[in-house]
Protein backbone atom coordinates (compact mmCIF):
# COMPACT_ATOMS: atom_id res chain seq x y z
CA UNK A 1 0.00 0.00 0.00
CA UNK A 2 1.51 3.15 -0.82
CA UNK A 3 2.86 5.29 2.11
CA UNK A 4 0.48 8.70 2.24
CA UNK A 5 2.28 10.18 5.59
CA UNK A 6 4.00 12.64 3.77
CA UNK A 7 0.95 14.26 2.35
CA UNK A 8 0.10 15.86 6.02
CA UNK A 9 1.20 19.19 5.66
CA UNK A 10 2.75 21.09 8.58
CA UNK A 11 1.55 20.85 12.06
CA UNK A 12 -2.07 21.39 11.84
CA UNK A 13 -2.68 18.07 9.68
CA UNK A 14 -4.11 19.86 7.03
CA UNK A 15 -4.21 17.69 3.73
CA UNK A 16 -3.91 18.74 -0.21
CA UNK A 17 -4.72 16.69 -3.09
CA UNK A 18 -0.98 15.80 -4.94
CA UNK A 19 -0.38 16.24 -8.54
CA UNK A 20 -0.18 12.75 -9.19
CA UNK A 21 -2.48 10.23 -9.69
CA UNK A 22 -2.71 7.60 -6.77
CA UNK A 23 -3.92 3.88 -7.83
CA UNK A 24 -7.44 2.68 -6.09
CA UNK A 25 -6.82 -0.47 -4.08
CA UNK A 26 -8.86 -3.05 -5.59
CA UNK A 27 -11.73 -4.32 -2.97
CA UNK A 28 -10.74 -7.78 -2.06
CA UNK A 29 -12.98 -10.49 -3.47
CA UNK A 30 -11.94 -13.69 -1.49
CA UNK A 31 -9.35 -16.63 -2.70
CA UNK A 32 -10.49 -19.75 -4.85
CA UNK A 33 -9.37 -21.22 -1.58
CA UNK A 34 -12.18 -19.73 0.85
CA UNK A 35 -14.82 -20.08 -1.96
CA UNK A 36 -14.00 -23.81 -2.42
CA UNK A 37 -13.91 -24.19 1.75
CA UNK A 38 -17.05 -21.85 1.74
CA UNK A 39 -18.57 -24.99 0.06
CA UNK A 40 -17.48 -27.64 2.22
CA UNK A 41 -18.34 -26.08 5.20
CA UNK A 42 -21.51 -24.34 5.02
CA UNK A 43 -24.70 -24.02 2.75
CA UNK A 44 -26.28 -20.75 1.84
CA UNK A 45 -29.44 -19.98 4.51
CA UNK A 46 -32.53 -20.39 2.78
CA UNK A 47 -33.97 -17.66 1.46
CA UNK A 48 -37.67 -16.81 2.87
CA UNK A 49 -39.78 -14.31 2.26
CA UNK A 50 -40.72 -12.25 5.22
CA UNK A 51 -44.17 -11.30 6.97
CA UNK A 52 -45.06 -8.01 7.29
CA UNK A 53 -43.85 -4.72 5.84
CA UNK A 54 -40.53 -6.05 4.23
CA UNK A 55 -41.97 -8.50 2.32
CA UNK A 56 -39.83 -6.98 -0.44
CA UNK A 57 -36.52 -8.43 -1.71
CA UNK A 58 -33.41 -7.76 -0.12
CA UNK A 59 -31.34 -4.99 -0.73
CA UNK A 60 -28.17 -5.90 -2.67
CA UNK A 61 -24.45 -4.89 -1.35
CA UNK A 62 -23.24 -3.34 -4.88
CA UNK A 63 -19.30 -4.66 -5.05
CA UNK A 64 -18.22 -0.97 -4.72
CA UNK A 65 -19.06 -1.18 -1.29
CA UNK A 66 -15.84 -3.75 -0.49
CA UNK A 67 -13.18 -1.54 -2.04
CA UNK A 68 -10.01 -1.52 -0.10
CA UNK A 69 -8.90 -2.38 3.55
CA UNK A 70 -12.19 -2.66 4.87
CA UNK A 71 -13.57 -4.72 1.76
CA UNK A 72 -10.49 -6.92 2.20
CA UNK A 73 -11.12 -7.53 6.08
CA UNK A 74 -15.23 -7.98 5.64
CA UNK A 75 -14.65 -10.31 2.42
CA UNK A 76 -11.48 -12.29 4.65
CA UNK A 77 -13.90 -12.54 7.58
CA UNK A 78 -17.29 -13.88 5.46
CA UNK A 79 -16.59 -17.64 4.68
CA UNK A 80 -16.72 -18.40 8.41
CA UNK A 81 -18.97 -16.37 9.93
CA UNK A 82 -22.77 -17.02 9.37
CA UNK A 83 -23.06 -12.88 10.22
CA UNK A 84 -24.32 -10.76 7.39
CA UNK A 85 -21.21 -9.71 5.39
CA UNK A 86 -22.92 -6.09 5.50
CA UNK A 87 -23.17 -6.43 8.48
CA UNK A 88 -19.33 -6.95 9.60
CA UNK A 89 -18.55 -5.05 6.82
CA UNK A 90 -20.00 -1.90 9.15
CA UNK A 91 -18.65 -2.59 12.21
CA UNK A 92 -15.11 -2.13 10.82
CA UNK A 93 -16.13 1.01 9.52
CA UNK A 94 -17.77 2.30 12.51
CA UNK A 95 -15.01 0.90 15.06
CA UNK A 96 -11.96 2.90 12.66
CA UNK A 97 -14.02 5.87 12.96
CA UNK A 98 -14.11 5.66 16.91
CA UNK A 99 -10.73 4.13 17.16
CA UNK A 100 -9.10 7.05 15.28
CA UNK A 101 -10.43 9.57 17.86
CA UNK A 102 -12.08 13.39 16.85
CA UNK A 103 -8.81 14.84 14.91
CA UNK A 104 -10.16 13.51 10.95
CA UNK A 105 -12.97 15.92 10.16
CA UNK A 106 -14.70 17.52 6.23
CA UNK A 107 -15.79 20.64 7.05
CA UNK A 108 -19.29 21.75 6.00
CA UNK A 109 -18.70 25.48 5.49
CA UNK A 110 -17.56 26.80 8.95
CA UNK A 111 -18.66 23.28 10.36
CA UNK A 112 -16.63 19.91 11.43
CA UNK A 113 -17.97 16.93 10.66
CA UNK A 114 -15.71 14.18 12.95
CA UNK A 115 -15.90 10.75 11.53
CA UNK A 116 -18.42 9.35 14.33
CA UNK A 117 -20.76 6.97 12.76
CA UNK A 118 -24.20 5.96 14.60
CA UNK A 119 -25.79 2.55 12.69
CA UNK A 120 -28.40 0.10 13.92
CA UNK A 121 -28.42 -3.88 12.82
CA UNK A 122 -31.61 -4.70 11.95
CA UNK A 123 -32.83 -7.99 11.77
CA UNK A 124 -34.34 -11.51 13.63
CA UNK A 125 -33.58 -11.46 17.98
CA UNK A 126 -31.03 -14.06 17.35
CA UNK A 127 -31.28 -15.30 13.96
CA UNK A 128 -29.97 -12.38 12.47
CA UNK A 129 -26.35 -12.96 14.30
CA UNK A 130 -26.15 -9.57 14.32
CA UNK A 131 -23.81 -10.03 17.81
CA UNK A 132 -21.71 -12.60 15.82
CA UNK A 133 -21.30 -9.85 13.60
CA UNK A 134 -19.05 -7.93 16.16
CA UNK A 135 -16.66 -10.94 17.16
CA UNK A 136 -14.02 -10.49 14.58
CA UNK A 137 -14.12 -6.96 14.10
CA UNK A 138 -13.15 -7.11 17.76
CA UNK A 139 -10.27 -9.33 17.63
CA UNK A 140 -8.83 -7.31 15.03
CA UNK A 141 -9.44 -3.72 16.93
CA UNK A 142 -8.16 -6.02 20.13
CA UNK A 143 -5.09 -6.38 18.78
CA UNK A 144 -4.41 -2.03 17.14
CA UNK A 145 -5.76 -0.54 20.29
CA UNK A 146 -6.22 -2.85 23.78
CA UNK A 147 -6.52 0.03 25.36
CA UNK A 148 -9.68 0.93 23.03
CA UNK A 149 -11.21 -2.31 23.75
CA UNK A 150 -10.76 -2.02 26.90
CA UNK A 151 -11.99 1.43 28.54
CA UNK A 152 -13.57 2.52 25.50
CA UNK A 153 -15.73 -0.21 24.36
CA UNK A 154 -19.35 -0.97 26.35
CA UNK A 155 -22.70 -0.48 26.20
CA UNK A 156 -25.08 1.41 28.12
CA UNK A 157 -28.11 3.92 26.48
CA UNK A 158 -30.10 3.90 30.15
CA UNK A 159 -29.71 7.49 30.60
CA UNK A 160 -28.26 10.49 29.08
CA UNK A 161 -26.57 11.08 32.05
CA UNK A 162 -25.07 8.13 32.18
CA UNK A 163 -23.57 8.61 28.94
CA UNK A 164 -21.82 12.13 29.62
CA UNK A 165 -20.36 10.52 32.77
CA UNK A 166 -18.22 7.86 30.66
CA UNK A 167 -16.79 11.01 28.82
CA UNK A 168 -16.73 13.68 31.35
CA UNK A 169 -14.52 16.72 31.97
CA UNK A 170 -12.60 16.89 34.76
CA UNK A 171 -13.93 19.06 37.44
CA UNK A 172 -12.86 21.08 40.47
CA UNK A 173 -14.59 22.43 42.80
CA UNK A 174 -14.45 24.51 46.52
CA UNK A 175 -12.30 23.52 49.59
CA UNK A 176 -12.04 25.20 52.29
CA UNK A 177 -11.95 28.54 50.25
CA UNK A 178 -9.42 26.92 47.92
CA UNK A 179 -9.93 25.10 44.05
CA UNK A 180 -8.91 21.39 44.03
CA UNK A 181 -9.81 18.70 41.80
CA UNK A 182 -12.83 16.45 42.88
CA UNK A 183 -14.02 14.43 39.58
CA UNK A 184 -10.49 13.19 37.73
CA UNK A 185 -12.82 13.07 34.92
CA UNK A 186 -12.42 9.97 31.72
CA UNK A 187 -8.87 9.98 30.89
CA UNK A 188 -10.14 9.15 27.08
CA UNK A 189 -13.02 10.49 25.07
CA UNK A 190 -13.61 7.95 22.72
CA UNK A 191 -16.68 5.77 23.39
CA UNK A 192 -17.81 3.34 21.20
CA UNK A 193 -20.99 2.19 22.59
CA UNK A 194 -22.22 -1.14 21.42
CA UNK A 195 -26.00 -1.60 22.34
CA UNK A 196 -26.85 -5.30 21.51
CA UNK A 197 -30.71 -3.96 23.02
CA UNK A 198 -31.12 -0.78 21.17
CA UNK A 199 -35.20 -1.57 21.81
CA UNK A 200 -34.47 -0.95 25.87
CA UNK A 201 -32.96 2.39 24.98
CA UNK A 202 -35.80 3.73 22.37
CA UNK A 203 -38.23 2.31 25.74
CA UNK A 204 -36.38 4.69 28.32
CA UNK A 205 -36.70 7.70 25.30
CA UNK A 206 -40.48 7.17 25.83
CA UNK A 207 -40.31 8.03 29.59
CA UNK A 208 -41.26 12.32 30.17
CA UNK A 209 -37.65 13.58 30.89
CA UNK A 210 -35.75 11.31 29.92
CA UNK A 211 -32.13 12.99 28.12
CA UNK A 212 -30.79 10.17 26.00
CA UNK A 213 -32.09 11.25 22.63
CA UNK A 214 -30.95 15.00 23.24
CA UNK A 215 -27.97 13.85 24.36
CA UNK A 216 -26.61 11.68 21.58
CA UNK A 217 -27.76 13.85 18.93
CA UNK A 218 -25.22 16.57 20.41
CA UNK A 219 -23.08 13.41 20.54
CA UNK A 220 -23.39 13.04 16.63
CA UNK A 221 -23.21 16.74 16.00
CA UNK A 222 -20.60 18.29 18.46
CA UNK A 223 -18.85 16.03 21.05
CA UNK A 224 -20.24 18.86 23.42
CA UNK A 225 -22.89 17.63 26.01
CA UNK A 226 -24.54 18.53 29.08
CA UNK A 227 -27.55 16.85 30.60
CA UNK A 228 -30.55 19.36 30.41
CA UNK A 229 -31.20 18.44 34.18
CA UNK A 230 -31.31 20.65 37.20
CA UNK A 231 -27.96 20.15 39.81
CA UNK A 232 -25.84 18.14 37.26
CA UNK A 233 -22.70 18.71 37.41
CA UNK A 234 -21.49 16.95 34.69
CA UNK A 235 -20.01 17.97 31.44
CA UNK A 236 -18.17 16.39 28.36
CA UNK A 237 -15.98 18.80 26.12
CA UNK A 238 -14.83 17.39 22.91
CA UNK A 239 -16.79 13.64 23.21
CA UNK A 240 -16.07 11.30 20.17
CA UNK A 241 -18.91 8.61 20.77
CA UNK A 242 -20.08 6.15 18.45
CA UNK A 243 -22.73 3.66 18.54
CA UNK A 244 -23.79 0.08 16.72
CA UNK A 245 -27.42 -0.92 17.91
CA UNK A 246 -28.74 -4.42 17.26
CA UNK A 247 -32.52 -4.59 17.47
CA UNK A 248 -35.84 -6.53 15.39
CA UNK A 249 -37.61 -4.79 12.70
CA UNK A 250 -40.91 -5.44 14.68
CA UNK A 251 -39.55 -4.07 18.04
CA UNK A 252 -38.29 -0.79 15.24
CA UNK A 253 -41.25 0.26 13.94
CA UNK A 254 -43.03 -0.13 17.12
CA UNK A 255 -40.95 2.33 19.27
CA UNK A 256 -39.12 4.76 17.20
CA UNK A 257 -42.21 7.24 18.18
CA UNK A 258 -43.54 9.89 15.99
CA UNK A 259 -40.68 12.56 18.15
CA UNK A 260 -37.79 10.40 17.48
CA UNK A 261 -38.45 10.50 14.11
CA UNK A 262 -39.59 14.30 14.08
CA UNK A 263 -36.41 15.78 16.36
CA UNK A 264 -33.77 14.15 14.07
CA UNK A 265 -32.60 11.11 16.26
CA UNK A 266 -33.72 8.40 13.70
CA UNK A 267 -31.72 10.02 10.86
CA UNK A 268 -28.83 10.19 12.62
CA UNK A 269 -28.78 6.66 12.25
CA UNK A 270 -27.69 4.60 8.94
CA UNK A 271 -30.16 1.68 9.15
CA UNK A 272 -28.62 -1.71 8.07
CA UNK A 273 -30.83 -4.93 7.22
CA UNK A 274 -28.85 -7.89 8.22
CA UNK A 275 -29.66 -11.63 8.23
CA UNK A 276 -27.74 -14.75 8.66
CA UNK A 277 -26.13 -15.32 5.57
CA UNK A 278 -25.25 -19.50 5.91
CA UNK A 279 -25.07 -22.23 7.71
CA UNK A 280 -22.10 -23.46 10.03
CA UNK A 281 -22.36 -25.92 12.66
CA UNK A 282 -19.09 -25.65 14.39
CA UNK A 283 -17.99 -21.65 13.33
CA UNK A 284 -13.99 -21.59 14.35
CA UNK A 285 -13.29 -18.29 12.94
CA UNK A 286 -10.32 -16.85 10.89
CA UNK A 287 -6.92 -18.12 11.01
CA UNK A 288 -4.47 -16.25 13.06
CA UNK A 289 -2.22 -17.10 9.68
CA UNK A 290 -4.73 -14.94 7.59
CA UNK A 291 -5.73 -12.65 10.02
CA UNK A 292 -1.92 -11.29 11.47
CA UNK A 293 -1.38 -9.80 7.88
CA UNK A 294 -4.68 -7.50 8.42
CA UNK A 295 -3.86 -6.41 11.63
CA UNK A 296 -0.72 -4.96 10.40
CA UNK A 297 -2.16 -3.48 8.04
CA UNK A 298 -5.08 -2.42 10.23
CA UNK A 299 -2.56 -0.69 12.75
CA UNK A 300 -0.90 1.30 10.16
CA UNK A 301 -3.58 2.83 9.14
CA UNK A 302 -5.02 4.01 12.31
CA UNK A 303 -1.44 5.37 13.15
CA UNK A 304 -1.73 7.87 9.82
CA UNK A 305 -5.24 8.14 10.39
CA UNK A 306 -4.72 9.79 13.90
CA UNK A 307 -2.48 12.22 12.29
CA UNK A 308 -4.92 13.70 9.91
CA UNK A 309 -6.96 16.82 10.42
CA UNK A 310 -8.92 18.19 7.54
CA UNK A 311 -10.24 15.80 4.93
CA UNK A 312 -11.17 16.95 1.36
CA UNK A 313 -12.45 15.61 -2.10
CA UNK A 314 -9.53 15.30 -4.92
CA UNK A 315 -10.73 17.02 -8.14
CA UNK A 316 -12.26 13.67 -9.38
CA UNK A 317 -14.22 13.43 -6.57
CA UNK A 318 -15.36 16.54 -6.51
CA UNK A 319 -17.21 16.18 -9.87
CA UNK A 320 -18.95 13.31 -8.88
CA UNK A 321 -19.90 14.85 -5.63
CA UNK A 322 -21.62 17.37 -7.74
CA UNK A 323 -23.10 15.33 -9.87
CA UNK A 324 -24.73 12.75 -6.73
CA UNK A 325 -25.39 15.53 -4.56
CA UNK A 326 -28.64 17.07 -6.27
CA UNK A 327 -30.48 13.62 -5.17
CA UNK A 328 -28.70 12.94 -1.97
CA UNK A 329 -30.01 16.23 -0.26
CA UNK A 330 -33.49 16.18 -2.05
CA UNK A 331 -36.06 15.50 0.62
CA UNK A 332 -37.93 12.42 0.13
CA UNK A 333 -41.39 12.39 1.49
CA UNK A 334 -42.68 10.04 4.90
CA UNK A 335 -41.35 8.40 7.41
CA UNK A 336 -38.34 6.69 4.77
CA UNK A 337 -37.88 10.55 4.11
CA UNK A 338 -37.18 11.69 7.67
CA UNK A 339 -34.85 8.75 8.61
CA UNK A 340 -32.12 9.35 5.76
CA UNK A 341 -32.82 13.01 5.78
CA UNK A 342 -28.38 13.58 6.66
CA UNK A 343 -27.80 11.18 3.53
CA UNK A 344 -25.32 13.87 2.35
CA UNK A 345 -23.35 13.98 5.57
CA UNK A 346 -23.44 9.87 6.09
CA UNK A 347 -22.21 9.33 3.01
CA UNK A 348 -18.84 11.84 3.77
CA UNK A 349 -18.43 10.56 7.02
CA UNK A 350 -18.65 6.75 5.65
CA UNK A 351 -15.82 7.78 2.67
CA UNK A 352 -13.86 9.58 4.66
CA UNK A 353 -13.36 6.73 6.84
CA UNK A 354 -13.05 4.46 3.18
CA UNK A 355 -9.96 6.82 2.54
CA UNK A 356 -8.33 6.97 5.48
CA UNK A 357 -8.45 3.04 5.96
CA UNK A 358 -6.00 2.91 2.97
CA UNK A 359 -3.75 5.41 4.60
CA UNK A 360 -5.14 8.97 2.08
CA UNK A 361 -6.17 11.84 3.55
CA UNK A 362 -7.93 12.78 0.26
CA UNK A 363 -11.33 11.21 -0.91
CA UNK A 364 -10.89 10.00 -4.25
CA UNK A 365 -13.88 8.67 -6.64
CA UNK A 366 -13.19 5.32 -5.53
CA UNK A 367 -13.84 5.86 -1.97
CA UNK A 368 -16.76 8.14 -2.41
CA UNK A 369 -18.39 4.99 -5.10
CA UNK A 370 -18.00 2.76 -1.83
CA UNK A 371 -20.12 5.01 0.64
CA UNK A 372 -22.15 5.30 -2.04
CA UNK A 373 -22.84 1.45 -2.55
CA UNK A 374 -23.02 1.13 1.09
CA UNK A 375 -25.89 4.38 1.63
CA UNK A 376 -27.65 2.44 -1.07
CA UNK A 377 -28.01 -0.16 0.70
CA UNK A 378 -28.73 1.42 3.73
CA UNK A 379 -31.17 3.46 2.44
CA UNK A 380 -33.07 0.38 0.47
CA UNK A 381 -32.91 -0.99 3.83
CA UNK A 382 -34.90 1.91 5.50
CA UNK A 383 -37.56 2.06 2.53
CA UNK A 384 -38.36 -1.95 2.50
CA UNK A 385 -38.45 -1.85 6.80
CA UNK A 386 -41.04 1.66 6.81
CA UNK A 387 -42.44 0.87 3.77
CA UNK A 388 -45.00 3.56 3.30
CA UNK A 389 -45.81 4.81 5.85
CA UNK A 390 -45.49 8.45 6.64
CA UNK A 391 -44.53 9.21 10.12
CA UNK A 392 -48.02 9.89 11.37
CA UNK A 393 -49.42 7.09 13.39
CA UNK A 394 -53.23 8.00 12.66
CA UNK A 395 -52.44 9.18 9.00
CA UNK A 396 -50.96 5.43 8.52
CA UNK A 397 -53.40 3.78 10.06
CA UNK A 398 -56.35 5.41 8.12
CA UNK A 399 -54.45 4.59 5.09
CA UNK A 400 -54.13 0.70 5.93
CA UNK A 401 -57.68 1.03 6.69
CA UNK A 402 -58.66 2.42 3.63
CA UNK A 403 -56.05 -0.24 1.43
CA UNK A 404 -57.89 -2.80 2.94
CA UNK A 405 -61.77 -1.33 2.27
CA UNK A 406 -61.53 -0.58 -1.67
CA UNK A 407 -65.07 0.11 -1.78
CA UNK A 408 -64.35 3.16 0.64
CA UNK A 409 -64.99 3.99 4.65
CA UNK A 410 -67.07 7.08 6.03
CA UNK A 411 -65.52 9.20 8.78
CA UNK A 412 -68.13 7.05 11.06
CA UNK A 413 -66.87 3.71 9.56
CA UNK A 414 -63.27 5.33 9.55
CA UNK A 415 -63.63 5.95 13.43
CA UNK A 416 -64.98 1.99 14.00
CA UNK A 417 -62.00 0.84 12.43
CA UNK A 418 -59.49 2.75 14.76
CA UNK A 419 -61.52 1.71 17.38
CA UNK A 420 -62.78 5.18 18.27
CA UNK A 421 -59.92 5.52 19.75
CA UNK A 422 -59.90 9.32 18.08
CA UNK A 423 -62.01 12.57 17.99
CA UNK A 424 -63.48 13.65 14.91
CA UNK A 425 -61.15 16.35 14.46
CA UNK A 426 -58.01 14.39 14.54
CA UNK A 427 -59.42 12.18 12.15
CA UNK A 428 -60.17 14.98 9.82
CA UNK A 429 -56.96 16.20 10.10
CA UNK A 430 -55.21 13.49 9.12
CA UNK A 431 -57.66 12.54 6.01
CA UNK A 432 -56.59 15.80 4.95
CA UNK A 433 -52.79 15.08 5.51
CA UNK A 434 -53.15 12.07 3.31
CA UNK A 435 -55.52 14.00 0.51
CA UNK A 436 -52.65 16.77 0.28
CA UNK A 437 -49.89 13.61 -0.34
CA UNK A 438 -51.91 12.11 -2.62
CA UNK A 439 -52.85 9.01 -0.50
CA UNK A 440 -56.43 9.70 -0.15
CA UNK A 441 -59.68 10.93 -1.84
CA UNK A 442 -62.98 10.87 -1.59
CA UNK A 443 -66.94 11.21 -3.11
CA UNK A 444 -69.72 12.93 -1.29
CA UNK A 445 -72.76 10.94 -1.11
CA UNK A 446 -76.39 12.06 -0.95
CA UNK A 447 -77.67 11.04 2.01
CA UNK A 448 -81.80 11.55 3.12
CA UNK A 449 -81.98 15.30 4.16
CA UNK A 450 -79.20 16.64 5.98
CA UNK A 451 -74.95 16.86 4.58
CA UNK A 452 -73.40 14.87 2.07
CA UNK A 453 -71.33 12.54 3.14
CA UNK A 454 -67.94 12.02 2.50
CA UNK A 455 -66.70 8.32 1.58
CA UNK A 456 -62.67 7.93 1.36
CA UNK A 457 -60.36 5.93 -0.84
CA UNK A 458 -57.06 4.89 -0.63
CA UNK A 459 -54.94 6.37 -3.63
CA UNK A 460 -53.09 3.45 -5.09
CA UNK A 461 -50.99 4.01 -8.41
CA UNK A 462 -53.96 3.13 -10.62
CA UNK A 463 -56.46 5.95 -9.02
CA UNK A 464 -53.31 8.45 -8.44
Amino acid sequence: MTNLSAEINGSNGACHPPETDWGGQEHFTGSDEHAEREGQRSKEAPNKPRSGITASPWPELADEALYGLAGEIASTIDPYTEADKVAVLVNILVMFGNVINANAHFLVEHTKHFLRLFVALVGKTAKGRKGQSFSTPRYLYSQVDPDWIQDCVTDGLSSGEGVVYQVRDRRYGLKDGEEVLVDKGAKDKRLLLVEEELAGALKVMERSGNTVSPILRRAWDTGDLHPLTKNSPLVATGAHISIIGHITEGELLRLLTETEQGNGFGNRFAWFLVKRSKVIPNPRGVSLEKLTPLVDRLQKAVAFAQRVQEVIRDPEAEQYWEEVYPDLSEGKPGLFGALIGRAEVQVMRFACIYALMNESCVVQASHLKAALALWDYAEESTRLIFGDTLGYPVADQIYSALSNHPQGLTKTEINNCLGRNYKAEEITRALVFLQERGRARYIEETTTGGRPAERWFACTKETK
